[in-house]
C-alpha cells in the first residue's frame, strides 16, 4: 500500500499531479492569506494599547467595549456576506479570474482605508466593510476555480492550500501583534498601523500572479469556448490535447454542460435559477452546504480566532504582551492542523470520517476548558493578583492549542473543499455563493455576540459550543455522503439527482437539450459518429 498523497480509485495519471496545478492554488490562496490575516489580526489589535487609546476604547464600560468591539470585528463580516453573495454574477459572466482580480482590488481599497483611519471609528468600520466584501468574493471565487481546475485524486489537497493559507494568515496577524506589541512604542500610531497595513501584501502578491494563472476550462465550456478549453485543459494537466485522459474529461464536463442547461428558448432567468436549486438531488446538497457552514462557526472555533486576547483572560493569563504570546501558539497548532488536513487526512480518511471525528474529539478539549474556567474561575482571581497557575491550568491553555488543532484538521478545511465540488455545473457558482454567504452570516452573528458570551456565560461559553459539536458529529455521521475521489461529474450520482435515463451510442458531438417530465433534462439531438459515453442526471 505505502504512504500515498493523493485519493485511491481514481484514473489520474501521474502528469497531472503537477508543479502547475499546485502553483496555481498556491497563487490565488493568497487572497485566502490576506482572508486569515485580515480575520485574526483584528482582535490583537484592539487590544493594543495605542489602539484603544486613538479609538476611544479606554475609560469606558465593559459593555461599551464590547459593543464596540463587536462592532469592529462584524463590519467585516458583513462585508463578506454581501461580497459572497453578489459576486457569483460577476464570476458567470466574465470568467473566474477576472472576478478574483475584482474582488482583490476591492480588498485593497478597503485595506488602504483601514490603515489610513487616523483613530476615526467611521474609517474603521468603512474600510473593514469594503476590504469584507473583497475577501467574501474571494472566498466564494477561490475554492471553485480551485476545484475547477484540480484533478479528482488532489482535489481535497489543492482546496486544502486555499485553508492551510487561511489559516497562516492568521498565524502571521498573532505573531504581528505580539512583535509590534514587544518593539513598536505605543505612544504613536504606528504599533496598530503596522498590522493593519501589511494585510495589503498578500493582496499585491495575488493581483501580481493572478495574471499567469489561467481561465477554469470549466467556464470556457459553458461559454462554448471549446478549443480555449482544451488547450487549457491540456496545458493544466500537462498532457497532450488527444490524450484520452483529456479528452475524457472534456467529454464529462462537455456532458453534465448540456444536462445542466436550460431548454431551447428558456434563459438563465431567476425562475430557472429557483427550480434548480430545488430540484431532487440539487436542494439536499444546499441544505448540506447551508448546515456545513452554519456547523463550522457553531464549532465556536471564531470565540478564539476573533477574541483571543479575552478568552487567555479568562484563563488568568494578564498582560498584553503574554496574552498576545500565547494567541501566536494558537496560530501555530491551527495552521500545523491545516497541513495535516490538506498533506495526508483530506485524501485518506475522507470528508465524511473526517467531520465525525472532528465533531467527537474536538468537543474533548471544550468540555475540559468549561470545567476548568467553572471550578477555578481564573479570571477573578488573576484579578485578585493570584496569577500562580499549577497543571490543570497549563493543560486548560494545552486545550486550547489542541482544539485549535483538532478543528483546522477536520471541519474548517472539509467544508470549504465539500462545498466547492458537490454542486452541478450550471449553477456551482450560484450554489457556492449561497453557501459561503451563509459562512460569513454564521461568522457575523458569532463575532456580534461572543463578547457578551464571554462577559455573561463565562464557563457556559465553551460547554454551549461543546454540546453542538457532539450534536454536529451525529449529524455528519447520518446525513452527509462521501466525495473523496470522485469526480465532480460524479456528484450528480452521489446525491441522488434525477435520472436522465439517456446514454447515446455512436455519437461524439451532441446538439441541444430538451426539458423532459418531472423537469428532467435529455439530450434531444446526436451527431457525428463516435463513443460518447452516458449523460448524467439532470
Amino acid at each position: 500500500m505505502g504512504f500515498k498523497l493523493h485519493a485511491d480509485g481514481t484514473s489520474d495519471p501521474p502528469q497531472v499531479r503537477n508543479w502547475r496545478v499546485h502553483l496555481m492554488a498556491l497563487i490565488v490562496s493568497m487572497g485566502s492569506l490576506a482572508m486569515g490575516y485580515d480575520t485574526a489580526v483584528i482582535g490583537g489589535t484592539m487590544a493594543l494599547d495605542s489602539f484603544k487609546r486613538d479609538f476611544g476604547l479606554n475609560g469606558r464600560s465593559q459593555f461599551e467595549r464590547d459593543t464596540l468591539q463587536g462592532n469592529i470585528v462584524s463590519t467585516f463580516q458583513a462585508g463578506t456576506f454581501f461580497g459572497a453573495l453578489l459576486t457569483f454574477p460577476l464570476g458567470e459572466r466574465y470568467g473566474r479570474k477576472n472576478a478574483i482580480i475584482g474582488a482583490i482590488l476591492t480588498f485593497l481599497v478597503g485595506g488602504t482605508i483601514m490603515t489610513a483611519s487616523h483613530g476615526q471609528l467611521a474609517m474603521i468600520y468603512a474600510g473593514r466593510a469594503i476590504a469584507g466584501f473583497g475577501i467574501g468574493s474571494v472566498s466564494l471565487l477561490v475554492p471553485v476555480y480551485i476545484a475547477e481546475t484540480s484533478p479528482p485524486s488532489i482535489r481535497g489537497r489543492l482546496v486544502g492550500i486555499f485553508e492551510i493559507l487561511s489559516q497562516g494568515g492568521g498565524m502571521l496577524g498573532f505573531w504581528i501583534n505580539y512583535i509590534v506589541a514587544r518593539t513598536i512604542s505605543s505612544s504613536g500610531r504606528t504599533q496598530w498601523i503596522v498590522p493593519l497595513a501589511l494585510q495589503l501584501v498578500p493582496g499585491v502578491l495575488l493581483l501580481a500572479g493572478i495574471f499567469w494563472c489561467p481561465e477554469s476550462p470549466r467556464w470556457y465550456v459553458k461559454q462554448d469556448r471549446w478549443e480555449e478549453a482544451a488547450a487549457t485543459l491540456s496545458w493544466i494537466r500537462k498532457l497532450p490535447a488527444d490524450h484520452d485522459y483529456i479528452r475524457g474529461e472534456l467529454e464529462e464536463i462537455r456532458l453534465q454542460t448540456l444536462v445542466g442547461r436550460p431548454p431551447p428558448g428558456v434563459k438563465h432567468s431567476k425562475t430557472y435559477y429557483a427550480k434548480r436549486i430545488l430540484q431532487k438531488g440539487t436542494r439536499n446538497r444546499i441544505g448540506i452546504g447551508l448546515l456545513l457552514m452554519a456547523c463550522q462557526n457553531l464549532t465556536g472555533v471564531n470565540i478564539i480566532t476573533y477574541y483571543s486576547p479575552r478568552i487567555f483572560e479568562t484563563l488568568g493569563i494578564t498582560g498584553t504582551e503574554t496574552k498576545l504570546f500565547a494567541t501566536g501558539f494558537y496560530g501555530v497548532a491551527k495552521t500545523l492542523g491545516m497541513i495535516i488536513f490538506s498533506v495526508y487526512l483530506v485524501e485518506r480518511i475522507g470528508r465524511k470520517n473526517g467531520l465525525i471525528y472532528g465533531a467527537f474529539i474536538g468537543s474533548l478539549p471544550m468540555w475540559y476548558l468549561g470545567g476548568y474556567v467553572f471550578k477555578n474561575d481564573p479570571a477573578r482571581a488573576a484579578a485578585r493578583g493570584d496569577v500562580s497557575r499549577d497543571g490543570w491550568g497549563y493543560l486548560a491553555m494545552v486545550c486550547v492549542y489542541l482544539y485549535g488543532l483538532i478543528y483546522c484538521a477536520t471541519w474548517q478545511g472539509i467544508t470549504w473543499v465539500y462545498c466547492s465540488e458537490i454542486f452541478p455545473v450550471d449553477i456551482r457558482l450560484l450554489c457556492v455563493a449561497l453557501t459561503t454567504a451563509d459562512q460569513w452570516l454564521w461568522s457575523f452573528i458569532i463575532s456580534r455576540t461572543t463578547p457578551y458570551m464571554i462577559t455573561s456565560l463565562g464557563y457556559g461559553t465553551y460547554m454551549f459550543f461543546a454540546s453542538l459539536m457532539v450534536l454536529m458529529g451525529f449529524w455528519a455521521w447520518f446525513f452527509v455522503p462521501e466525495t473523496k475521489g470522485k469526480t465532480l461529474e460524479d456528484m450528480e450520482v452521489i446525491f441522488g439527482a434525477r435520472d436522465a435515463s439517456c446514454h447515446l451510442d455512436d455519437a461524439d458531438d451532441v446538439e441541444g437539450a430538451k426539458q423532459g417530465k418531472g423537469g428532467v433534462l435529455y439530450i434531444e439531438k446526436a451527431v457525428s459518429p463516435g463513443p460518447v459515453g452516458r449523460v448524467l442526471s439532470a
